[in-house]
């Protein structure tokens, strides 16, 4: 774990599994390849942010009380209109703001200008590099007041019901008083909005709605529609408050403080303090703090909720650890290897809030929606009011069903819950160990009907080990192996490690063996107690005139043969090994619909053995980097939108051209700079479950599109029939938007995402 699961971004080691697939005559090609399909099938669609500001470092704001996703999106488009701002873009999710800007000087007052006239009481700061606050305690007293607010509304409220059946001037200065009180903030802030010219904000339309049910003498509907918008606008900020408060704890690991070992006392410091060379204790329960290596001590390390991976793992001294797990046992004396700032945990928090800044194309849609949305819902409150009223002369119901109308205009449900959702998905990935690189990611994952898959290293563990060993009888199988351990214990050749190692897992000691020659390209030749000794390939043994017993079987991998005195003694099938996962992943792809493909540089026979173990649907072998894109296009053509799943330096040029393109996260920097996910645990777990996170995801967020249009739809058809009130506009605008919220955010609590 330690070191395969480190810096998927920066710092990962190339992956160096290719002797089977002479992959090192590829990697003049990856660059070509890339080419013929830098642009296809909507490839720049995807990726996260315009790829003119992908790689530049941002400036990140915080939005603080931003409570308005509409607003949000208002903000968004005056700040990318100014001059000084090439690029902006706003994550209502984890209210940050993300510019470029194309001048030195400071834009926070203008930032400030801009989003305290769109939403009153919005505060824009820079993000400081400590952890940001999502403790809801913070805003407790805030909603305490509102709580008081909202429960004396409803107090004056009974009050002018009851003193209506007794005085109607008495209730009706209730009646006032109490929408002062209620309502007195959203007039103003709708009168300031109007100067501003926003004409179509949510409180200039609540207010018009509510003084005009004032006006033709509905005033228990005025009061009690502002005193219900007020309790929904309630509840739906603490649904948001508490839906980021979620999301980013489960994201964010990164610690508070750290407990530092000081001339021989421990004391507690900022994480941010924390220096490389800084030596820490982490106590059993506590997580890794930082990135680092073991000083002293032994324990068990709960990886999952960084990597996902549910199985403990054993560190010791020297072993590297990584920030985000957790210590299960032991104490442990670690010395920091990686500042805050530069560990895992801010890396994959940089991640997901990258990610969380593209918009899918559904998100990107309910923008552009929603600008003509409410200008046409409050164009159809107009001619509702006015045409209907002409033709019955019923002024006071038509004008009064325009009203609710107007109420139903607000979008914030659609665009609010949208983005919340995917975010909601990315956060799910994330706690698998799976990081998408954009909601966009997870939308094109979405539509896959077929996924490709590299060899060695994603399906297989991309490392040797005997599957076999074939005595011919004229020895034992131990003696046979232990023979060839003394022929090959002086090499550094991979195959030669396999069968060392299959030789000390067995307890065999190798023999002792004198007057070794090489043969290149063959094997080599030896003495064991007077008695020639070969041990190399089936050349090797040819070329001294020895028969090749033939076996009925037939063995995937590579072969050693070997002979004593002329003799053939037997065989040792060495092969990289499948992942113990492989088989049962790949059934469950097929249950979900996916056609599988597997492609490889490796000899057919072994490739085909593969593939027949784990249930692949088709196999392509001895493949260039060049090939592979272009068999990839025809595995498109014929099923449909493809993901590939690769690690290799020599995969990076499908992988870009892939529709999605997955890489392991022990893989080569090529292969993850060119990925739309990375799995960060290298299991081929993560492929059904991305897919399952990115449908969850599809159909939370159109659950909540449909939801919403419908029920606003429904209402304003209610009332047109004489069937609805502005007591159902209320729940078709807050009410909505609250249980979309809360839709959204349950991606995070689904154990099994269904198909």
């Amino acid at each position: 774990m330690e070191n395969k699961l480190q810096y998927e971004m920066e710092e990962v080691c190339v992956h160096h599994h290719d002797h089977e697939e002479a992959c090192c005559t590829h990697h003049h090609d990856h660059e070509e390849a890339c080419c013929t399909h830098h642009h296809d099938h909507e490839k720049v669609e995807r990726r996260q942010l315009d790829h003119t500001y992908d790689r530049i470092e941002k400036k990140v704001y915080i939005l603080e009380n931003l409570g308005c996703a509409n607003c949000a999106a208002k903000m968004e488009r005056r700040i990318q209109e100014l001059p000084q701002v090439d690029f902006a873009n706003i994550i209502f999710p984890t209210k940050q703001l993300q510019i470029v800007s194309n001048v030195e000087e400071d834009l926070l007052p203008v930032l400030q200008e801009i989003c305290s006239s769109i939403e009153e009481g919005v505060e824009v700061r820079k993000r400081e590099d400590e952890k940001e606050k999502t403790d809801l305690k913070d805003i407790f007293p805030e909603w305490k007041k509102e709580l008081m607010c909202i429960g004396t509304g409803f107090l004056v409220l009974i009050a002018a019901i009851i003193a209506q059946k007794i005085s109607t001037e008495v209730s009706v200065f209730i009646y006032v008083a109490g929408y002062l009180m209620l309502g007195w903030n959203v007039v103003k802030t709708a009168v300031k909005n109007l100067f501003k010219g926003q004409v179509f904000d949510e409180n200039f339309l609540m207010s018009i709605a509510t003084i005009g049910a004032f006006i033709i003498g509905e005033y228990t509907e005025a009061l009690g529609v502002m005193l219900f918008y007020r309790i929904g606008e309630f509840f739906e900020d603490i649904a948001v408050a508490r839906s980021r408060s979620q999301i980013m704890e489960a994201v964010d690991l990164r610690p508070e403080v750290v407990n530092k070992v000081c001339e021989g006392k421990v004391e507690e410091i900022p994480a941010k303090d924390a220096m490389v060379g800084d030596v820490l204790i982490v106590r059993p329960g506590d997580r890794i703090p930082l990135d680092g290596v073991v000083l002293s001590g032994n324990s068990r390390i709960d990886t999952s909720p960084v990597t996902g991976e549910p199985v403990p793992v054993a560190v010791e001294e020297n072993s590297q650890v990584i920030s985000g797990c957790v210590n299960l046992s032991g104490v442990l004396t670690m010395k920091v290897e990686h500042i805050l700032k530069d560990s895992m945990v801010t890396r994959i928090l940089d991640a997901v809030e990258n990610a969380a800044a593209g918009k899918p194309k559904i998100d990107r849609f309910i923008t552009r929606f929603s600008k003509v949305y409410t200008p046409f819902v409050v164009i159809l409150a107009l001619a509702v009011a006015v045409i209907p009223s002409i033709i019955t002369g019923e002024w006071n119901y038509w004008v009064y069903t325009a009203l609710t109308f107007l109420v139903i205009s607000c979008p914030c449900a659609l665009v609010l819950s949208v983005p919340l959702a995917f975010f909601a998905g990315i956060g799910a990935g994330s706690k698998k160990g799976i990081l998408f690189k954009g909601g966009a990611s997870i939308e094109s994952l979405q539509e896959v009907k077929a996924i490709v898959m590299d060899k060695t290293g994603t399906v297989t563990k991309g490392c040797f080990e005997v599957q076999k060993v074939v005595s011919s009888g004229k020895i034992t199988k131990e003696e046979l192996l232990a023979m060839a351990a003394g022929c090959e214990k002086n090499s550094t050749h991979p195959i030669a490690g396999s069968i060392l190692e299959a030789a000390k897992n067995q307890n065999l000691t190798p023999v002792d063996i004198s007057d070794v020659e090489e043969i290149p390209g063959k094997g080599v030749c030896a003495k064991m107690a007077d008695q020639r000794i070969l041990c190399g390939n089936r050349q090797l043994l040819e070329l001294y005139g020895i028969t090749v017993k033939e076996d009925q079987e037939k063995y995937a991998g590579t072969e050693v043969f070997l002979a004593k005195e002329d003799e053939y003694a037997g065989r040792i099938v060495i092969s990289d090994v499948i992942k113990p996962e492989a088989k049962k992943v790949f059934a469950e792809l097929k249950k979900l619909g996916i056609y599988t493909a597997m492609l490889t540089g490796d000899e057919e026979q072994n490739a085909k053995e593969v593939a027949e173990v784990t249930g692949i649907n088709e196999v392509y072998a001895k493949l260039l980097p060049e090939d592979k894109v272009s068999i990839l296009a025809k595995i498109r053509r014929n099923n449909g939108r493809v993901m590939f799943v690769g690690d290799g330096i020599n995969d990076a040029p499908v992988l870009a051209g892939a529709d999605v393109g997955a890489a392991m996260g022990s893989g080569a920097d090529a292969a993850i700079e060119a990925a739309d996910v990375v799995f960060m645990t290298s299991s081929l777990e993560a492929v059904p479950q991305s897919l399952k996170i990115a449908r969850t995801t599809r159909r939370i967020a159109r659950q909540n599109v449909i939801f919403a249009l419908a029920v606003k739809g429904i209402v304003m058809l209610l009332g047109l029939l004489h069937m609805a009130n502005m007591w159902m506009a209320v729940f078709a605008d807050t009410g909505v938007a609250m249980i979309c919220i809360l839709n959204a955010v349950r991606i995070l609590y689904m154990k099994r995402n269904r198909k």
